[in-house]
């Protein structure tokens, strides 16, 4: 499951969940793990770059507000009625390695509940009534793979048909890779080219569609340019690709692409799924294979000096919060570069949080 898509479950269902916390590092937002912490009883971790589900722990097994009941197949572990211990785990799952925790593959239980036990005395491993604190489940890893809270997940069937990553080529569109990697072929979207009816047919419906009704950057185009300019267009929104397409209303094909990183902390966080873009650079020569691309984690200051080596554009303040009275944060403004055929949307923390192909 990926970031975007729980948060949006959670938001439909706020009368079932209604607090919870996000926890990140804010210095480096873009590429540190993301916890998600559902009170009382569940904490989820994310993988730092494609922002999916890496690990779960469920705590305070024996916190009624509100009762929890742990199931594996058609056996009930932990309810209000069952108090799940080392021995119930034994019967279960059968035998394991000796240890401070029982650990199986993809799940382990353990017998503290994260509080300082210094100076206290604790049962010892030996005991079979031990009661157990924390269940923590975790992705399955190939036998000889050693996994760590940092990685990444590895790819799996639940991840088929969603986006792995976009790479971008300036001056032309977007290439779009879709799990699983190895059997799918990459969509190739062009800028002037590809119609809305090929986005219908290859991406499937948007989950927004909308007519554009803000030409607030229209006031600093040149004056021929703007009398010149005939329609507004109309975005398709694939919120679950983290993508935007900008098509024109007269001949319906793609005026602008815009990639959405979904940065913690930022304006624009949830809105969209992260869209785990590159920027293609060109190749060295005609046998190059492997061109130079910046990443949606590298720094603003890298991926303005690979698109211009030249002094950064001077860049325009964005108020993305403007329009939202309750909505305080640190960092509201963003600032938008223009170069030939991109704009880079960054934060104070030089995190680029979208990039406009036209």
């Amino acid at each position: 499951m990926s970031l975007w898509t729980l948060l949006d479950t959670i938001r439909r269902h706020q009368h079932v969940y209604p607090q919870i916390d996000i926890k990140y590092d804010p210095d480096a937002s873009a590429t540190t793990p993301i916890i998600v912490h559902i009170r009382p009883h569940i904490d989820l971790l994310f993988s730092g770059k494609h922002q999916r589900l890496h690990t779960i722990c469920i705590r305070k097994l024996r916190d009624p507000n509100p009762p929890v009941t742990v199931q594996y197949n058609d056996t009930i572990l932990s309810s209000p009625e069952e108090v799940l211990r080392r021995v119930t785990v034994g019967k279960i799952f059968g035998p394991t390695y000796p240890g401070d925790e029982l650990r199986y593959p993809g799940i382990w239980f353990s017998f503290d509940d994260d509080r300082i036990t210094e100076g206290l005395k604790i049962n010892q491993a030996g005991d079979r009534m031990q009661e157990v604190k924390r269940i923590v489940i975790s992705q399955i890893l190939p036998e000889g793979k050693d996994g760590d809270a940092l990685d990444e997940v590895n790819e799996c069937a639940s991840m088929t048909g969603e986006l792995q990553r976009a790479v971008v080529k300036v001056h032309d569109g977007v290439t779009l890779y879709f799990h699983p990697i190895a059997t799918t072929t990459p969509l190739h979207i062009r800028l002037g080219e590809t119609t809305s009816q090929d986005l219908m047919l290859d991406l499937g419906p948007p989950l927004r569609f909308h007519y554009r009704d803000d030409e607030r950057l229209k006031i600093h185009a040149a004056a021929s340019k703007i009398h010149s300019d005939t329609g507004t267009g109309y975005f398709y929104n694939y919120f679950q690709h983290g993508i935007d397409f900008l098509l024109s209303e007269t001949s319906h094909v793609v005026k602008k692409i815009i990639l959405h990183s979904n940065v913690p902390g930022s304006p624009t966080f949830q809105r969209y799924k992260r869209c785990n873009w590159e920027i293609e650079g060109m190749p060295e020569d005609d046998e190059d294979d492997t061109p130079p691309r910046k990443r949606f984690f590298d720094r603003f200051e890298t991926i303005s000096h690979f698109l211009s080596p030249r002094e950064p554009p001077p860049s325009m303040s964005l108020d993305r919060t403007a329009d939202e009275e309750h909505l305080i944060l640190p960092h509201s403004t963003t600032h938008l570069h223009g170069y030939d055929g991109v704009i880079l949307e960054a934060t104070d923390s030089s995190q680029v949080v979208s990039v406009i192909l036209f």
